[in-house]
């Protein structure tokens, strides 16, 4: 199919959520605000090296403090959703047992504000800030992670399942095995290829646990967020074709399979084995059952796709039979080199649609890494992120015509952020922070994004061609 260009004709109904997403760990600072317990990421940051620029997360966008000036932000960009998590050592300092009543109260003052604005939460429990306290027993590589999740899961719902409808129980469970267990790029820093299965399969678990506490309570929604890299062979060989269809298992049907009652695939279940030389005793009888049928909708974060080919010299004997090569052609990249391909998102929405029963969708996470920077009359002028935006949403366009029941776009990310192991340098936000003053600028694509908040359709070529430094009157005062 040919890419998205983002200049149709593009209107979505009324009642679809348009709104941006962040995390506790990336905006809100304050680590020691409260009560709040250690998290993993509080311990891997301070370990040399961990974080590319050095820095950590102890100020962030200094969000826990100046959150009602987030608030102002989301209401005058005329966002009608806002996905944001939940910091779980803020709840229970020890991960489990005691529960810090201030923590709570911040986050229900934080929900009661939006709601008077008409903004709908969308409530992310874990989106990778464990506490530090579980690690005694593995953190996630530990069975008793799943109980510790259900036990907070019990805790925030109990204080705001009445007012919030939507929830992410899981943020990206790949993520978490792969890049803080197999690799040790991310928090709690593991190397260790069966403790990576283990921990993905207990942040399965735990969302089955998590979705079974939150519809006790009428109203909840409740979904899990997958990150997903649709896999395209480099070529028309058949190596290379079977490399991009065992990379999509590893990626994608690992979580999506057993998420919606089809179990985990045959076929990845081998690569693992062979790669541990045993059998995945991690998985027992009724896991799966405990995992499927609890997904109410599917977040669906995308970024880009895979371009796999078979492994070099011989890969057929290899453990994982794969790798990741460039695309052939020249292809738009952001400023990190990540490919910009938003015709693979819609074929991706409706892969989702076709494969997993209609399932309903929300976009949890779509955007991208410019660099972009305030010019001599404060204006940010990100005309990539504004290109990105338009055809992003072209492509979700074309796939809800096609049939996918998306629900709802959520951009990451509202803000400029702490980037994890990538420090402060990227920067993907709608909105600009000063570091130093903490001082907030939305950028020319914000603006875009309001407009498009406000009416449902893309705005004309031109939109923003107006005086220097003059915000469209559409984005509230």
């Amino acid at each position: 199919m040919t890419e998205s260009t983002g200049t149709t004709d593009v209107a979505f109904s009324p009642g679809f959520l348009w709104g941006a997403a962040t995390s506790s760990y990336q905006i809100e600072g304050s680590l020691d605000a409260d009560g709040r317990g250690e998290s993993v990421w509080d311990v891997f940051a301070r370990r040399p090296g961990a974080i590319e620029d050095g820095g950590d997360a102890s100020v962030a966008c200094d969000s826990y403090r100046r959150w009602p000036e987030d608030i102002d932000l989301i209401s005058r960009m005329n966002l009608g959703a806002y996905r944001f998590s939940v910091a779980w050592s803020r709840i229970m300092p020890e991960g489990r047992g005691r529960v810090e009543k201030r923590g709570l109260d911040h986050y229900e003052r934080f929900v009661d504000a939006l709601l008077e604005r008409d903004i709908v939460p969308v409530l992310t429990l874990n989106h990778w800030d464990m506490p530090q306290a579980l690690m005694a027993d593995g953190g996630w590589a530990g069975r008793s992670s799943v109980d510790a999740f259900a036990e907070y899961t019990v805790a925030v719902a109990d204080r705001l399942a009445d007012r919030v409808q939507w929830w992410i129980t899981q943020n990206e469970p790949w993520i978490i095995a792969l890049l803080g267990y197999r690799l040790g790029l991310h928090a709690p820093g593991i190397r260790d290829l069966g403790a990576s299965v283990a921990a993905g399969h207990h942040v399965m678990l735990a969302h089955g646990a998590g979705a079974d506490v939150l519809r006790r309570y009428p109203g909840v929604q409740v979904g899990a967020a997958l990150n997903l890299l649709p896999c395209v062979p480099a070529s028309d060989d058949e190596r290379d074709v079977a490399a991009a269809w065992a990379s999509d298992g590893y990626c994608n049907r690992w979580h999506l399979d057993p998420l919606f009652g089809k179990g985990y695939p045959a076929d990845m279940r081998e690569h693992y084995e062979r790669a541990l030389g045993r059998e995945l005793t991690e998985i027992r009888s009724g896991d799966e059952a405990a995992i499927a049928g609890r997904s109410d909708f599917l977040a669906v974060n995308y970024y880009t796709r895979r371009v796999m080919a078979a492994a070099e010299p011989d890969g057929a004997d290899q453990p994982f039979p794969w790798r990741v090569v460039s695309p052939r052609e020249q292809v738009p990249r952001t400023d990190e080199g990540t490919e910009i391909s938003p015709g693979t998102f819609r074929d991706l929405l409706l892969r989702l649609h076709r494969e997993y029963d209609g399932v309903p969708l929300i976009i949890a996470e779509n955007g991208g890494i410019f660099a972009d920077t305030p010019m001599h009359d404060g204006r940010i002028r990100d005309v990539r992120r504004q290109t990105f935006l338009r055809q992003h949403v072209t492509a979700m366009a074309e796939a809800a015509a096609a049939g996918a029941d998306v629900r709802g776009y959520l951009h990451w990310s509202l803000l400029d952020n702490f980037e994890w192991a990538l420090g402060y340098r990227p920067r993907f936000g709608l909105v600009h922070v000063d570091y130093r003053t903490g001082e907030r600028t939305i950028k020319d694509s914000g603006l875009l994004y309001a407009e498009l908040a406000r009416t449902g359709r893309l705005p004309a070529a031109g939109f923003l061609q107006g005086a220097a430094g003059t915000a469209p009157s559409s984005v509230n005062p």
